[in-house]
């Protein structure tokens, strides 16, 4: 299959390859990349400390030096088979950053600022890396809350932060627009750690959506693979439905259904058939297929 990235202009879209060797890691770490214009230093034990107890409860930090720092977050307790314990969040020291490790293909799935993205990463030359640890024990409300506490922490710590990547889903935001968002809690991951991606099949007037990044919470993304109707309808069912598995912690069986969309809506007389399949485009994974009806293109299995 080749496929090609959503763009304002027809003819200057790039074609991409299915690249069926790229593997998800499901519960795998939650990655952040914080870009810097200019080096920062390890923000001092006591300050990182208060900061990070103010967005994200008790935290013990049992490392700390200059070659980064750790952290337990003594709110949650995940659960592995032979113990409980804390998760961790960890932070690098600040290194320069290679804005050609961000390929054409993800760059060109950064709606929230798609604009800016090139210029981002352009004038960016340093990071710093924030990752959970341990956190894969969590349920999937409790580690969404984890990162996102965490997104907002780091923000708050490096006040020089432009902006922060999110390596599992490929999304791009501004630090300010973390800062200032008015987000619910609940609605946090969806919004900034889970990308709805756009791609024509190059080819045909076939189109598929998928999102990237539920895997991390240990549920399934979603895929559509459609034509005649309008993307950005899909998009938004896509984003509803994430939602939706998230706060209920995915009940879908092979053969429910969801409600569809009719004239950009939520149309609950309208009824799309949900199955598990593997995803068409990479990484690899199992995704809920979604299928649309007269709008559904392809073959299910």
């Amino acid at each position: 299959m080749k496929f090609k990235k959503k763009s304002e202009e027809s003819q200057n879209q790039e074609v991409y390859e299915q690249d069926l060797t790229q593997q998800e890691n499901p519960g795998g770490v939650f990655i952040m990349k914080l870009l810097f214009r200019e080096p920062v230093g390890i923000p001092e034990k006591e300050h990182m400390a208060a900061i990070m107890e103010k967005h994200m409860g008790e935290m013990e930090c049992f490392w700390y030096n200059e070659k980064g720092a750790g952290l337990a977050a003594k709110k949650y307790l995940s659960q592995f088979k032979d113990a409980a314990l804390p998760p961790q969040v960890m932070i690098t020291p600040c290194t320069e950053f290679n804005e050609n490790e961000i390929d054409g293909f993800h760059r060109g799935q950064m709606w929230d600022c798609r604009e800016d993205c090139d210029r981002i990463l352009s004038e960016c030359g340093y990071q710093v890396i924030v990752t959970d640890m341990m956190a894969a024990g969590l349920t999937p409300k409790e580690r969404a809350q984890l990162d996102m506490d965490l997104m907002e922490a780091a923000a708050a710590l490096y006040p020089s932060c432009e902006a922060i990547y999110f390596c599992n889903s490929g999304k791009l935001f501004t630090a300010q627009t973390i800062r200032e968002h008015q987000i619910p809690a609940h609605d946090r991951f969806i919004k900034f750690a889970v990308n709805v991606r756009f791609f024509n099949i190059q080819g045909t007037e076939d189109m598929l959506v998928d999102t990237l990044g539920m895997g991390t919470l240990w549920l399934p993304d979603l895929q559509y693979h459609f034509h005649g109707m309008d993307p950005n309808w899909v998009v938004n069912h896509a984003y509803c439905i994430a939602s939706y598995l998230l706060s209920e912690d995915n009940p879908i069986e092979p053969g429910d259904t969801v409600d569809g969309v009719a004239q950009g809506r939520i149309d609950g007389g309208m009824r799309w058939k949900c199955q598990y399949e593997d995803a068409l485009i990479q990484p690899v994974r199992e995704v809920i297929d979604i299928n649309m009806n007269e709008y559904a293109s392809g073959r299910r299995a």
